[in-house]
């Protein structure tokens, strides 16, 4: 084997949240760092994201009152979780035994969080140990320009206001209190003057990386932008070192403790979907450009085993003229789980919770799409929807958006019948399923699907409606329907990892000098998105995790 041209103490491949908790576990532990990120951008995915971490017994949450717990967790993930090669409950119960150290310790290094909001329930609240408030943790609005030239480097984020994460998603109700027009005025105050005054607040995902960076780069974690990781260098059975590309040369970078993989997943790699999770595009994913899989295959190629690679974090989006170019593709989330709106196939039948899990609701609808033609699906909207809610991020009752109507992105139609011939669907049937949920509705109960009876389901709904925030009758004309497509924030299948964070062998054994992360990794979840920051937290965790073990620090999980 060649010699090395460099040497770290620890090698992170790809920049995400849970690489720059790692660094900052080792730069306590007086250990060198080298961050390499293959994209001219610092934050991976994460910083396009909402930037929400999930996380049982959190310091915030104690904070205000409220009572939670590692059993409490535990309990939840174990009901909610399949047992999977990447999720056990020893996994699970590392996760949660960790997660809320890793935040007290990120607080410690300088990094301002808070929780993410009072009322943001687990996904599936009503199992054992469920959270009918909030488990979230976010960060706080960060002034980018506090990194100097690192500004530059930080990823887009989509909240880029001095605003935070909670207060932004409520202006979506701008329109039901006139509180939130006035806060929407101030906003754009405080944005305008904050840029005038030379600052550049953003919010959310972008936020949180910022803040990672700026304690990361504050230690003296090196960072490397645009110098992708080709091979994992392998001596003796163990992992010593990587193979990066750094200004058009290949470098071999050693790595004594270890290298920790944090690429991202498979999401920008059509051939892998196509392979892993057919009838899902690259084109739906909010992630980023550089996430093709690549150290995927390569963590398999020196005996990694990959698994749960069929699953992916779904989020449904609805293609709106123009979503080719945008930054962040229309999202679909809360759109079929506010009232007077149901989702139906191209047979016309409803056949989901609406306002459930984005993961699950994603997955239904491939799962559905093996049987009747289910993608894209077709959200049935009323006149009341559109006079209280926006579509694609538009407001449409007064003025239809120019090209809407004319690519057949948006039908109309004053019944409907008319609505559903449109779309292409028997108009019984579509009549049928309309009636059928406006019979729920008039009964407070949605006797096929239980939407509104979780309060996740009350939180996409709205909280100016009632007497059930997530019931509305599809009565009002005129009628209106736009596509859902099962879209996604990341893949969630990767290579096994242990309690430690170490990659493992077929037999069980881990891979010396070999830790990884985040979606690059099997999901702890198990098939499931339990709560609002369930790929983010995880890859904090195990990022902290991994590095407190190869450092040493402590090997109890």
């Amino acid at each position: 084997m060649g010699a090395f041209e460099e040497t770290f103490d620890w090698v992170v491949v790809g920049s995400g949240a849970g690489s720059m908790a790692s660094a900052l576990v080792m730069r306590t532990a007086g250990k060198s760092v080298l961050i390499l990120e293959k994209s001219a951008f610092i934050g991976g995915t994460t910083a396009k994201s909402g930037g929400v971490v999930w996380v049982p017994n959190n310091r915030f949450l104690k904070a205000d009152g409220e009572q939670d717990s590692v059993e409490a967790g535990i309990t939840y993930l174990d009901a909610a979780c399949a047992d999977l090669p990447g999720s056990g409950h020893d996994k699970r119960l590392a996760y949660v035994n960790q997660a809320y150290r890793m935040i007290d310790f990120l607080v410690d290094q300088g990094v301002e969080l808070e929780r993410g909001s009072k009322f943001w329930p687990d996904y599936y609240d009503e199992l054992p140990g469920g959270c009918k408030t909030s488990r979230t943790v976010v960060a706080k609005p960060f002034d980018k320009k506090e990194l100097g030239p690192w500004a530059k480097k930080l990823r887009k984020g989509f909240l880029e206001v001095p605003v935070k994460l909670d207060d932004g998603m409520k202006l979506a109700y701008v329109r039901r209190d006139p509180a939130l027009k006035k806060a929407m005025r101030n906003l754009i105050f405080k944005t305008i003057w904050t840029r005038i005054t030379g600052k550049h607040y953003v919010a959310a995902g972008a936020a949180l990386q910022g803040r990672m960076l700026k304690a990361a780069l504050s230690v003296g974690v090196q960072f490397r932008t645009e110098a992708p990781v080709s091979e994992l260098i392998v001596e003796n059975g163990a992992v010593t070192g990587v193979v990066t590309t750094f200004d058009g040369v290949a470098k071999r970078i050693g790595a004594k403790l270890g290298v920790l993989v944090n690429a991202g997943g498979f999401a920008q790699n059509q051939a892998m979907r196509d392979e892993h999770m057919p009838g899902t595009q690259v084109a739906w994913s909010l992630t980023n450009e550089g996430d093709k899989g690549e150290l995927h295959q390569e963590m398999a190629r020196i005996g990694g085993v990959l698994a749960q690679m069929d699953q992916m974090v779904g989020y449904q989006t609805t293609l709106s003229p123009g979503w080719e170019s945008a930054y962040i593709t229309p999202p679909g989330q809360s759109l079929t789980g506010k009232p007077h709106a149901i989702l139906v196939d191209q047979s016309g039948v409803r056949y989901m919770n609406e306002g459930g899990s984005y993961e699950l609701y994603c997955e239904t609808m491939v799962e559905r799409n093996k049987t009747v033609h289910a993608v894209p699906s077709w959200a049935i909207l009323d006149r009341e929807y559109v006079e209280n809610y926006q579509v694609a991020g538009k407001w449409i009752d007064k003025k239809i958006p120019k090209g809407w109507a004319e690519a057949n992105y948006l039908h109309t139609a004053d019944t409907i019948d008319a609505l559903a011939t449109s779309i292409g669907i028997d108009p019984a049937a579509l009549g049928h399923t309309v009636d059928r949920w406006n019979g729920f509705v008039a009964q407070g109960r949605d006797d096929d699907f239980h939407r509104g009876e979780r309060a996740y389901d009350e939180w996409l709904g709205d909280p100016y409606h009632g007497p059930v925030r997530a019931l509305g009758s599809i009565a009002r004309a005129p009628f209106y329907a736009v596509p859902i497509v099962p879209g996604d924030v990341s893949t969630y299948g990767g290579v096994v990892t242990d309690v430690h964070g170490r990659v493992v062998r077929a037999d069980g054994a881990p891979i010396a000098g070999l830790y990884a992360t985040g979606v690059s990794t099997a999901s702890v979840m198990g098939g499931v998105y339990p709560g609002a920051g369930s790929s983010i937290g995880p890859s904090l965790t195990f990022g902290y995790v991994a590095a407190k073990h190869a450092a040493g620090l402590d090997n109890q999980v």
